[in-house]
């Protein structure tokens, strides 16, 4: 946006004896585009336009048009406009931003490579040593305001611990910045990010389930849902996943889109008797036990499905499945996936970090005590 402001492309353009402010004419930003290699060709142009249209970024100036024509049609960048919607997520990241921005162009910063476990990190810090310097520099009142935004950088994937252990503490656990904000991005990566949207279309998460009574070359497997309806869903086999995602990174990772036919509407009822908080699992004498599981996937996938968010639970488990073999039960709540604390995410995130990671998955869950 600030480029194409630089370059004129963005400004005030009269149309139908209307005056239209900070607007850019579609047809000159393709060819801008093409022009500055941000895209190969047009059609890339046209695709790379309408994934910001699809994230609220920009838009037509009379909404007159929900797709991006390349075409002599007005559009522009919601933040010229005042519209840009501005959710927690977008606060959260543009705060994470903002912090890194600071950090790094100071001298003596916290940031810096620090070794454990014998292995080197990158833009590390101390839980307890960012509360100071978060306090020193006026940014929050308080300790415990300083842990609550640490604490929605963690979850929104702007820093992590080291190792993907620990949430975010007042403490001297090393964390670090999981992105750097000042790495050159060119629009052409927007094509290779999954929506989230893509895996919460589906309301089977089919990549778990397990195939019941397979035959060769069929195309579809059975999804036993808590009310013992059956639906065919579509197949999706773990070995074509794996083979496009290359990081195991469930936030920022290159994932695999997938594509699902249109489906019934599962009975959306959750098997919980009440609804359960994370405060309520890891308060002290609670009456939760926390289990190991390793499950080896098969062809197909693991043989569970999970549901809920902040804290998920186990929703259905295929009783000749892989999980189910491993001990998994109904109810039981995730704790942690392949060594990452998963308590505060939700079920697509959950089913995005479970399908970009190895075939043998290990995981922690909490279950009640009876």
């Amino acid at each position: 946006r600030l480029r194409l402001h630089d370059g004129k492309l963005i400004k005030d353009r009269r149309f139908h004896l209307r005056t239209y402010p900070n607007c850019f004419v579609a047809k000159e930003l393709t060819d801008w585009l093409i022009d500055h290699k941000e895209a190969p060709d047009r059609e890339t142009g046209i695709r790379l336009m309408q994934k910001l249209m699809d994230h609220y970024i920009i838009h037509h100036v009379c909404d007159e048009h929900s797709d991006y024509k390349d075409a002599k049609l007005l559009y522009r960048f919601r933040k010229d406009d005042g519209t840009f919607p501005l959710s927690k997520d977008v606060k959260v990241f543009m705060r994470g931003q903002s912090l890194y921005e600071k950090l790094v162009s100071v001298e003596e910063s916290i940031l810096k490579v620090r070794e454990e476990n014998s292995v080197k990190y990158q833009r590390t810090f101390l839980g307890c040593e960012m509360i100071d310097w978060l306090i020193q520099e006026g940014e929050v009142e308080n300790r415990k305001e300083a842990v609550e935004l640490g604490r929605a950088l963690l979850e929104h994937g702007i820093i992590q611990h080291v190792s993907n252990r620990h949430h975010f503490f007042d403490s001297d656990i090393l964390y670090q910045f999981w992105i750097n904000f000042r790495r050159r991005r060119r629009l052409t990566e927007l094509l290779n990010e999954n929506s989230s949207r893509t895996l919460s279309e589906s309301p089977d998460s089919p990549f778990c389930l397990r195939k019941l009574n397979p035959d060769p070359g069929n195309t579809s497997f059975l999804s036993v849902q808590t009310n013992k309806e059956i639906k065919i869903v579509s197949a999706v086999r773990r070995s074509s996943i794996t083979s496009l995602a290359g990081n195991s990174n469930p936030y920022f990772g290159t994932t695999p889109t997938l594509v699902f036919p249109p489906v019934a509407e599962c009975n959306p009822k959750s098997v919980l008797k009440r609804p359960v908080t994370n405060e309520e699992l890891l308060s002290p004498g609670a009456p939760y036990i926390k289990k190991t599981l390793t499950i080896v996937g098969d062809a197909v996938g693991w043989g569970f499905v999970v549901r809920g968010g902040r804290p998920c639970h186990i929703q259905a488990v295929d009783p000749g499945g892989p999980a189910a073999a491993a001990g998994m039960k109904v109810c039981q709540f995730v704790f942690s996936v392949n060594g990452m604390y998963v308590l505060h995410l939700d079920y697509q995130t959950i089913s995005s970090l479970i399908m970009t990671g190895p075939r043998t998955l290990v995981m922690e869950v909490m279950e009640a005590v009876e």
